[in-house]
């Protein structure tokens, strides 16, 4: 008997649910469990595009409640309202809320509180299910404690390779077709049952297979001609969503780029989301910059800043994790070329050699040029080494081991502040000592001041230093200080990527 014809778009399915590559994630069957239990709300937390929302359709069709469930999104303003009301709309039938994370703290609260009494009653009445990324249940938990025994938390992880293979292998059997690609594809979807779906139709569009065939055919394609025009289509899409994140609130071209850093991290997880803080410990080379931007607000008023960029990231500053909602936009993240992207941005290299840029050197007498000089260079991007600022990693170690390897070798350059009571102090002579012999290469910066002559520190006046006028305006004189630093910085970053290339570590 002939086979009934389906067309493509029906079996690799790039919106709305699947009915033909409908494949149970390993999580459905205790989705279906908590369903069926009255009284009990559940949370569906995961990374896009792995199935979520068509699993949690077809369990509640398949527990016979699709009579009465109300779907609301708030990403929509009606939606939103009626959310935050729901505890007065008793009874409710089964709620199903998604992107629940774009709630307002308040909404959040509401639907924590009504969630526990829910549960308190065992009420059969009303249903509450949640659909969001990673975390969302923890963040529904911070608004009551008691609330974590009384909710069911489902995650959804990413799929495994034998269920992206009963996918793609449903399609085939539908069409009637063999793709030659499919163990790449099966990788390179990484666990997303949206990928899959996306390649799947891809390679098939790229063979001309429209709809079911009459015998059964083999794609030809490669796998980089299937992703170049993937690729192609993708880029037309998330290319300048992709630089304007890269960029940042402001483009620092000697900075160490810690968006675009946090963005190469983001595609690099398996979860497609990331803890800004705990990849920042993971890589020393961007902790002061990377943790400047998520500490001062700036991640998060960059992405609220911009629609585009909230369609694909989301950043819940509770916890420090940055998300992202967009199965493509990962796609896309992961097949980029990470060098190009700097390039386009304006980035001089992205090779740091030393763990910090500059180190400062400085009596305590002088701490607030040190202050100002490391604020504005922070800001600048840049990873500054001032101890008010490291006394948490200082703290138990023994004080010279930790700071003899910065100011001999771990910061590119040292600025030392000469004042009066720098060759008094035990730690500024202990510091000198380290960096002395550095002069002869020019990676010290002496910084003299008024109140002290150049003989202060002998090696000072033998190479070229800055003056500062201690009676003279304190702020202009850090701004055209810093500006002389950011020069020396770019010219350094400039010489090491035409003396060895830049990559992205």
């Amino acid at each position: 008997m002939e086979k009934e014809k389906r067309k493509l778009q029906e079996i690799f399915v790039l919106s709305g649910p699947p009915e033909y590559t409908f494949v149970q994630p390993v999580e459905y069957t205790g989705l279906l469990v908590a369903l069926q239990t009255d009284g009990r709300s559940i949370v569906i937390e995961g990374p896009s595009g792995i199935g979520k929302t068509t699993s949690v359709e077809k369990a509640i069709a398949q527990a016979g409640l699709q009579h009465k469930v109300l779907k609301l999104s708030a990403r929509k303003v009606e939606d939103a309202l009626f959310i935050a009301d729901l505890a007065e709309n008793l009874p409710l039938g089964t709620v199903l809320i998604d992107d629940f994370h774009r709630l307002d703290d308040p909404a959040k609260k509401s639907v924590a509180d009504l969630m526990k009494t829910l549960a308190d009653e065992g009420a059969s009445h009303s249903k509450l299910v949640v659909l969001g990324i990673p975390n969302v249940g923890q963040s529904l938990i911070a608004f009551g404690k008691d609330l974590a025994n009384r909710i069911e938390v489902i995650p959804f992880e990413a799929n495994p390779e034998h269920k992206v293979r009963e996918l793609i292998e449903k399609g085939e059997a539908e069409l009637c077709i063999d793709l030659n690609i499919k163990d790449e594809i099966i990788e390179a979807s990484q666990g997303s049952f949206y990928i899959a779906q996306m390649l799947g139709y891809d390679t098939c569009i790229r063979a001309g297979i429209l709809e079911t065939q009459v015998e059964k055919i083999s794609t030809a394609d490669s796998y980089e001609a299937v992703k170049s025009v993937v690729m192609s289509r993708l880029a037309r899409t998330f290319h300048d969503t992709a630089v304007s994140f890269a960029r940042g609130t402001k483009l620092r071209r000697e900075g160490r780029a810690p968006y675009l850093h946090l963005l190469h991290w983001l595609s690099q997880s398996k979860n497609w989301a990331i803890n800004a803080d705990r990849e920042a410990d993971k890589h020393p080379e961007q902790r002061g910059s990377v943790s400047q931007v998520v500490s001062k607000g700036f991640l998060s008023d960059l992405i609220h800043s911009s629609e585009d960029l909230q369609r694909v990231l989301h950043f819940d500053s509770r916890n420090s994790m940055l998300i992202a909602q967009d199965p493509q936009f990962v796609f896309y993240l992961r097949n980029i070329s990470w060098q190009r992207l700097a390039d386009e941005v304006g980035f001089l290299s992205l090779d740091f050699p030393s763990r910090y840029d500059f180190a400062l050197s400085f009596a305590g007498a002088d701490r607030a040029i040190a202050k100002a000089l490391f604020d504005r260079l922070e800001n600048a991007e840049l990873e500054v080494f001032y101890d008010a600022n490291e006394q948490h990693r200082i703290l138990a170690e023994d004080v010279e081991e930790y700071l003899a390897p910065i100011y001999a070798s771990e910061a590119q350059m040292v600025v030392c502040i000469l004042g009066p009571d720098y060759p008094k102090k035990i730690w500024t002579k202990f510091e000198s000592q380290q960096f002395r012999q550095r002069f002869s290469t020019g990676d010290v910066v002496p910084v003299v001041l008024s109140s002290a002559p150049v003989g202060v520190f002998d090696e000072a006046g033998r190479v070229g230093h800055i003056a500062w006028d201690v009676a003279a305006d304190f702020d202009q004189q850090a701004d055209a200080l810093v500006e002389t630093l950011l020069k020396k910085c770019a010219e350094l970053r400039s010489q090491k990527r035409a003396e060895t290339g830049t990559k992205v570590s």
